[in-house]
């Protein structure tokens, strides 16, 4: 786990090292362990290392291969690197490290990029062929890794964070409208572009190649996900059986490392399996969660705080367990330091994740997490019945796209932005970036009922999945922290997509003959319709408590709800209501002030939409006026 940064001039301008190095320094909390570089005329590779495996000086970055073709630049950790080590030794090919970054640059070496294919992990790598002269970018099947480029007038820069990108001389920072239009819309992008005009997100599963005869961008996808065919003779009971093998193999294979290991743990079933399964191979494993002080929450926010259920399992698993109590006030502190790791926003109240990781570096470097589970088990049913009964694909299109407007509504746009924000963006693209994630799919069916689900399972995997891996990896490596997601191990992300709906979701039978248009019965669907992992759950009664198997999924979210009405209140107002306020050159300020408004009267609950304008004001001091925070 390591940051990385390069530069490809193909207009053979000669790089300057120091340039190299600043950007490097910027993303040191990427790879606090040391640094290395690559300079050949044209081409410069960066690395900070995080040493994980083979932490002597053996396992430094850049790397170059054996017969002197290859050098890489690689962020991740391969799960599968001891198997491929066999496999490039039968070939003929010997090492001297023990680490997965010998093992890519040697496979390259034997197979070339193809071999990005055969990686079980999280990568983002930059490798130069110095016999073809040729640079490829590749990045892992799920997006965990971040990778990101700028190329203008023949210069190709990348990073794994755009804060990188930003100290070539040569780049200026301006905002992308058509990117903050579709920020506010779904606190999500779909798209690849982001809130820095001409940096670009390299996708998931897709690697691009430069070279002198190829001097354009091409991203060239070499996997997707595929719900669309479901194995329908599965029964319940294998589907059962395989789900437990494969997770107790994708657990062990991610404990692989030659620093403390361990896991967050909350009070559900996701990050509990994982630790009951990571407590067995590790002796007083470490564990930690992140609890809330609720002394002024009130409603359903009364209960966001799990330290009851995750003591119950540390006790259960004899893990030796941390807490960390989050109040109102950590907000304010936080803010600055998160948007300005996280610099392309996305999904979600993220400052916990912050503060969490912050905690769990102070014991270990790596640290499991239950990210995923719900995206590929169908953890999420009060989504999927929203579309259970559309009647063909555009029904389904617009019943769906009107939930994932999570902040701000198309007919509000107007209202939202400043004039020349407005006149300058299509207020139609969200919804074309929208359906663009299903028509890019040609196998996807809009006919029964299962084809509905597998088309959201589909489109969450998609969108919704990368936004929480990006902010996972941004919030956890700022404090020099390796996550790792055993449910987003190959083997068992290949299988679950093959279970059928019904396996998954225990309802769905019940909920067919449900008449959706008595309102009663529609109510009835929301509140009782509240299953989802079905399968995995039953899989996982062999290592949990029954009591937290069976308990209602619950999100790692603080009580902003009541704490934005109470003591972050003034915080809130001064600083998006003053005179100062950066954003208000591109937000409405008659609007925000109406939705703040809004949520401090209890009128309607606006805490994401909120969150969002924070984290966008911050945005704007950091990266458009060079602000800085104590």
């Amino acid at each position: 786990m390591c940051g990385i940064a390069g530069i490809f001039n193909l207009n053979k301008e000669p790089i300057a090292l120091s340039t190299i190095k600043q950007m490097a320094d910027v993303i040191a909390h990427r790879g606090p362990d040391g640094d290395g570089y690559f300079l050949e005329d044209y081409i410069g590779l960066a690395h900070r290392r995080l040493a994980i495996l083979d932490v002597s000086a053996k396992g430094a970055q850049p790397m170059i291969s054996k017969n002197g073709e290859w050098v890489i630049s690689f962020n991740g950790c391969i799960y599968n690197f001891l198997e491929l080590k066999q496999e490039l030794k039968a070939k003929g090919h010997y090492f001297i490290s023990s680490t997965d970054t010998e093992v890519i640059v040697e496979g390259l070496a034997a197979y070339g990029p193809s071999f990005f294919e055969r990686l079980n992990g999280m990568f983002a790598v930059a490798a130069w062929n110095k016999k073809e002269q040729t640079l490829y970018l590749s990045r892992d099947r799920y997006g965990i890794k971040p990778l990101y480029y700028w190329y203008e007038n023949k210069r190709l820069v990348f990073a794994s964070e755009i804060k990188a990108i930003l100290k070539h001389p040569a780049f200026k920072v301006e905002l992308n409208y058509e990117a903050l239009n579709e920020y506010f819309t779904f606190q999500n992008l779909f798209r690849y572009h982001t809130l820095f005009k001409g940096v670009t997100m390299l996708p998931p599963a897709n690697t691009v190649k430069m070279n002198f005869e190829r001097d354009y961008v091409k991203h060239e996808s070499w996997w997707d996900y595929d719900f669309s065919k479901p194995d329908l003779t599965m029964s319940f009971e294998d589907a059962e059986t395989e789900t437990k093998r494969l997770f107790e193999k994708a657990v062990a294979r991610q404990m692989i490392s030659d620093v403390p290991v361990g896991s967050y743990l909350s009070g559900g079933m996701d990050s509990g399996s994982i630790t009951a399964l990571a407590s067995s191979h590790v002796k007083r494993l470490s564990t930690f969660t992140a609890g809330f002080d609720m002394s002024e929450v009130t409603g359903v926010e009364a209960n966001y705080d799990e330290r009851k259920d995750a003591e119950l399992m540390a006790n259960y698993f004899k893990t030796e367990h941390y807490e960390q109590i989050i109040n109102a006030g950590d907000l304010k502190w936080s803010l600055p330091r998160v948007v300005w790791h996280l610099e392309d926003l996305r999904v979600g109240m993220s400052y916990p994740n912050y503060y969490i990781s912050r905690l769990a570096s102070k014991f270990v470097k790596v640290c499991l997490q239950g990210t995923g589970g719900d995206e590929l088990f169908g953890g999420y049913p009060w989504r999927y019945y929203r579309v259970f009964q559309s009647l063909n694909q555009q029904e389904f299109f617009n019943n769906y796209y009107g939930f994932w407007q999570r902040l701000v509504n198309d007919n509000e746009k107007q209202q939202l932005f400043n004039e020349n924000v407005y006149r300058n963006i299509d207020v139609n693209r969200p919804r074309k970036d929208f359906e663009n994630v299903f028509l890019f799919n040609k196998k996807l069916k809009y006919n029964t009922p299962e084809e509905h689900i597998q088309n959201s399972l589909y489109f969450e995997i998609k969108t919704f999945l990368p936004g929480l891996l990006l902010v996972g990896d941004k919030l956890s490596m700022a404090n020099g922290l390796e996550e790792r997601f055993p449910f987003l191990d190959n083997d068992l992300v290949d299988f679950a997509q093959k279970i059928p709906v019904k396996h998954k979701l225990g309802n769905l039978e019940q909920r067919k003959i449900v008449d959706e248009n008595i309102p009663v019965n529609k109510k009835k669907i929301y509140q009782e319709f509240d299953d989802g992992k079905n399968v995995l759950r039953k899989a996982m009664l062999d290592f949990l408590p029954e009591k937290i198997v069976n308990r209602k999924k619950q999100g790692f979210s603080a009580p902003d709800e009541s704490w934005y009405r109470g003591e972050n209140a003034n915080f809130i107002k001064e600083l998006l209501l003053d005179k100062k306020t950066v954003s208000s050159e591109f937000i409405n300020p008659k609007y925000m002030k109406h939705i703040i408004d809004e949520h401090m009267n209890q009128r309607i609950n606006h805490r994401l939409l909120i969150w969002s304008f924070m984290n966008f004001e911050w945005w704007c001091k950091l990266f458009l006026n060079n602000e800085t925070f104590e």
